[in-house]
């Protein structure tokens, strides 16, 4: 069976009641594929503004989630709450959270594991620094990256992975198509060995780092390119044509 073509939308830290509204009505009243599984992410003050107002069968994500149920951790916020408010997807591991917060490979695999448990769908994002690209590092850095989600999680059916090239963030830089199928296929073969061949076949694997509907046809034909998970042009009318570039693998 072909693994459904999925895009996110990560509205990282932008917007407001008008303009999430605004980003909403146009998603709802476009023709979207209908092969095409869409999910957006919007600042948690707008979890439920985006889940009232989004029309059926497009899913929202919170940007983070804790490892715990509950309890005194200020700021934070769990699966359970998440459920209880329709939301169905958590976007864990972003290059921002890693770098900026500091989080470990293990606190993602925690937190992974914690929605996973918990019902939720989770976009799992890795990626490499330039640094570690010009040093013949990436596959040796996603791989451990998703080996310690691997040593807690053995159902990956409700895991998207996202593979962000840190360099390629924001930047307007993107990997060519060659360099993204590339890795993509790396991260299947580990897939593969280390979890099964079902995951292998199963796991949609998401390209990242600065996507926009200038590109995206070019990166959807690519084999082990599942969809996208977008940053900036999410915002953008445009990123319904983003949506739609899974026909260009037909």
């Amino acid at each position: 069976m072909a693994r459904k073509f999925f895009v996110g939308g990560n509205f990282k830290m932008n917007g407001n009641i008008k303009s999430i509204k605004e980003i909403i009505a146009n998603i709802n009243e476009a023709k979207l594929d209908s092969n095409t599984e869409v999910v957006i992410a919007p600042p948690c003050l707008y979890l439920l503004l985006a889940r009232e107002h989004l029309r059926e069968g497009i899913e929202v994500a919170a940007q983070n989630v804790f490892d715990r149920p509950n309890g005194a951790f200020t700021g934070e916020i769990s699966t359970d709450q998440l459920k209880d408010t329709g939301i169905t997807w958590a976007i864990l591991g972003h290059s921002e959270r890693r770098v900026i917060l500091q989080e470990t490979d293990e606190f993602v695999a925690s937190k992974t594991k914690a929605a996973i448990d918990g019902g939720l769908g989770v976009i799992l994002c890795i990626g490499e620094s330039l640094e570690q690209r010009e040093a013949g590092k990436t596959i040796e850095v996603v791989t451990k990256q998703l080996k310690a989600v691997a040593d807690k999680v053995k159902d990956w059916s409700k895991i998207v992975i996202a593979y962000e090239p840190i360099w390629a963030i924001g930047t307007g830089k993107v990997a060519t198509t060659e360099q993204a199928q590339e890795v993509h296929a790396a991260i299947r073969e580990w897939l593969k060995k280390e979890v099964s061949t079902e995951a292998s076949d199963n796991t949609r694997i998401l390209y990242g780092g600065s996507v926009t509907e200038k590109n995206s046809c070019d990166l959807a034909t690519q084999p082990d390119i599942d969809g996208f998970l977008v940053g900036g042009a999410s915002l953008k009318p445009a990123f319904v044509d983003i949506i739609n570039s899974n026909s260009s693998k037909a």
